[in-house]
């Protein structure tokens, strides 16, 4: 993510990649999504599922043709150096150095001739892992690469103040009920944050207690780097799906058993400003896609894999959230679904209680690190000068602090959820989701033609290659902006 082309790493059959991208696209988000849903109403909450699919689906295509089109231009500049050293071994720039001078001398461009475009069909294989960040560099003016790492940096903070509550939240809740000898959240009580946990600490003491002892595990690895490991990958992953099983599983046996509490409402239009920014934020992966695609050994069918994923992510949100909204009664959802299993009534076994209500703390913490690391190196980047270096205080302190203070003083004020995915979804996550994928992929089929010739085609180019569907994206990208912000403006003036 700091914007750098990076090496492809282990290659992957297309069918590995399929997987990886849902257990990206599902996460935390999915999490959270049950109450928006019984909020908002099942049919309006379906309908805006559906079509926030196929808006992620399109711009995820929009950014595969991005990076096709930006190994194309280095396999080009690639070829053209070595030409050049054949002749004349003066030529010492690197690939990310002359593209991004490139930039700013566009109009030197010239496009190759026809007997050279014969390999052109080539030049498109997406071979080399090329971020998001290098992407912008690329095909946008300084203006708009500025403003992309502000996109990106919001979003990340978002996703830490998320993390950063969360893992406390699930804590506060399977302790506080445990320590006033119950055995879990209860179905018909409303706790405060002022109600009583241990002796004369409040829930919200016990909360920040956590958050306090949770930033003080993991927020040093701020200060160092750190990898997700393959094997942490797939124990997450393990854990992740074996809970979502277990999850579904139970509240269709309600359901059958004759137990069914919801009766959500066909729409609630006040619901819809949260479901929206949750259901963005739950189909989030087009900043990760570099790392996810370019591994991939076959990419012919690249496409019809990935609205594969997708018909299959949007089957299981359907189902996960069918199943909370007619288990459970509305008002009973919590903002994290798990939290809703730790409920004697509900699941009799005490292994699978903690587990569940423990869930996100497994799996949450471990992200918390690497997104952490992500966000510190964005900030490095955007401030960073060619051919300069930070000073070891800079770089070491600084930029690990204003990385990591800001989220947990947010989750120290809030452990609204819902209201913190929403937050992040309909705002950071639409400029990543919609505004910067449209631009990327405009600027991208610009810069082809100009480059390698105008009849050049693009073997990874999005189904959706006429130019109307940059406009609907961006469009629609800015009636969000404007339905969320007058919603919250509305909402605060009728409180």
């Amino acid at each position: 993510m700091a914007g750098e082309i990076t090496e492809t790493g282990e290659l992957y059959s297309p069918y590995v990649g399929l997987v990886y991208m849902f257990n990206l696209i599902v996460g935390t988000g999915a999490l959270t999504m049950p109450k928006a849903f019984a909020t908002a109403g099942w049919l309006v909450s379906l309908v805006l599922l559906v079509f926030l699919g196929f808006m992620s689906f399109v711009t995820t295509t929009f950014v595969v043709e991005a990076m096709a089109a930006a190994n194309a231009q280095l396999h080009w500049k690639r070829t053209e150096n070595h030409q050049e050293e054949e002749d004349d071994d003066s030529s010492t720039a690197s690939d990310s150095d002359v593209l991004v001078r490139d930039n700013y001398e566009r109009a030197e461009k010239r496009p190759i001739l026809s007997v050279q475009r014969r390999g052109s069909l080539n030049l498109f294989e997406i071979t080399d892992r090329v971020e998001m960040g290098q992407m912008a560099s690329m095909f946008f003016n300084k203006v708009g690469v500025n403003l992309f790492y502000f996109c990106i940096i919001t979003y990340l903070y978002g996703d830490l103040a998320i993390y950063a509550a969360a893992v406390p939240f699930s804590l506060m809740q399977v302790t506080c009920a445990t320590s006033n000898e119950s055995c879990g959240v209860e179905a018909d009580s409303k706790h405060n944050d002022t109600d009583p946990c241990w002796g004369p600490l409040r829930r919200v003491d016990a909360y920040r207690i956590y958050l306090a002892v949770f930033t003080l595990l993991l927020g040093p690895f701020t200060f160092f780097d750190v990898q997700k490991t393959k094997y942490l990958q797939i124990l997450t992953s393990l854990m992740r799906w074996v809970a979502f099983a277990i999850m579904i599983v139970l509240a269709l046996v309600r359901i059958g058993h004759g137990h069914r509490e919801g009766h959500p409402p066909l729409a609630d239009l006040s619901g819809v400003r949260n479901l929206f920014g949750v259901c963005v934020y739950s189909f989030m992966c087009q900043h990760s896609l570099p790392s996810l695609v370019t591994p991939v050994s076959s990419k012919r069918r690249l496409t019809c894999l990935v609205f594969l994923d997708y018909v299959l992510i949007l089957a299981f949100y359907g189902l996960l959230c069918f199943t909370a909204i007619f288990c459970f009664r509305g008002d009973s959802l919590m903002d994290m679904y798990t939290l809703n299993f730790a409920r004697c009534d509900v699941v009799s076994t005490a292994a699978v209680r903690f587990f569940l209500g423990l869930f996100p703390v497994f799996t949450i913490s471990t992200n918390f690190p690497i997104i952490a690391v992500t966000l510190r190196n964005n900030w490095k980047t955007l401030f960073h000068r060619e051919g300069g270096t930070y000073p070891w205080v800079v770089d070491r302190v600084v930029f690990p602090t204003i990385t990591l203070l800001p989220p947990v003083l947010v989750a120290f004020c809030t452990h609204d959820l819902e209201s913190l995915v929403g937050i992040t979804g309909a705002y950071a996550g639409t400029g990543i989701q919609y505004v910067i994928p449209a631009f990327l992929v405009y600027h991208c089929r610009k810069d082809t033609q100009l480059t390698l010739g105008y009849g050049t085609v693009n073997k990874h180019r999005s189904p959706f290659r006429h130019t109307f569907w940059v406009g609907f994206v961006l469009l629609w990208a800015f009636s969000c902006f404007f339905f969320v912000t007058a919603n919250i403006v509305l909402s605060e003036t009728k409180a």
